[in-house]
């Protein structure tokens, strides 16, 4: 059975990486769920895909590591979606780990590019300690430095490597990286059959983004994928 995660929450029903986004996610039944994890000028985890805030509140300048968490707290991410969210603000990690049911996934993205947050891995790796969630867990990254760094400090964590461009044989890449990768995360564009046989050879789980159209998906899972991750409740819903 494949395993799919909704990818920021159900970001078609509600602002992308915020609670209501999350929480409907997991209404709709979703297994797992993707987030991507930044530090915030105090070095909180905050949750959010963009670095800058242009997208969602293009009175708000420069970017996330700029502002405090109490400063954040302030910023309205939700009337760019629509005025039923107005308020709704960016979240901390440890307020999704407080909702979210300890056997939901989690793959928790560090979004170590083009900013580098240096020490973020520890960070992480202590928040999720300190709530008791070190299971059910995947940190994925296509920052690959920051994924040594995290087993380095966690050798058990499970680490998905992700891949936007296509390169020649990720697969490899991955074996020769020196890292226990669990799963490879690439584009969904460029997915085949050859793709997905040769990472399953090297005993990689693939996860491929973002797949949103069921026929692209069951075209992957016709290919042999482990899973994908979608903005779809069809999809992640499943």
């Amino acid at each position: 059975m494949a395993l799919n995660f909704a990818h920021r929450g159900s970001l078609t029903e509600a602002p992308e990486n915020t609670l209501p986004s999350f929480q409907k996610a997991i209404d709709h039944g979703a297994q797992a769920l993707e987030l991507d994890v930044q530090l915030t000028k105090d070095n909180r985890l905050v949750i959010c895909h963009d670095h800058k805030f242009a997208r969602f509140n293009k009175e708000v300048n420069g970017l996330i590591k700029d502002y405090t968490l109490s400063e954040i707290k302030q910023i309205d991410v939700g009337t760019a979606f629509s005025e039923e969210f107005k308020g709704t603000t960016l979240i901390t990690l440890e307020e999704l780990l407080a909702i979210c049911p300890d056997d939901i996934i989690l793959n928790i993205e560090i979004k170590n590019i083009p900013v580098i947050y240096n020490g973020i891995e520890r960070i992480l790796l202590d928040c999720l300690k300190e709530h008791d969630r070190m299971e059910n867990i995947i940190i994925s990254s296509f920052d690959h430095v920051a994924l040594a760094n995290v087993q380095e400090l966690a050798p058990d964590m499970e680490l998905g490597m992700l891949f936007y461009y296509r390169i020649l044989r990720e697969w490899e890449y991955a074996k020769n990286s020196g890292l226990k990768i669990s799963s490879i995360h690439p584009n969904q564009v460029y997915v085949d059959q050859t793709f997905v046989q040769e990472c399953k050879r090297l005993g990689y789980k693939i996860y491929p983004y973002t797949v949103n159209t069921e026929e692209r998906y069951e075209e992957l899972v016709g290919f042999g994928v482990d899973g994908v991750f979608s903005n779809s409740v069809g999809v992640f819903g499943r």
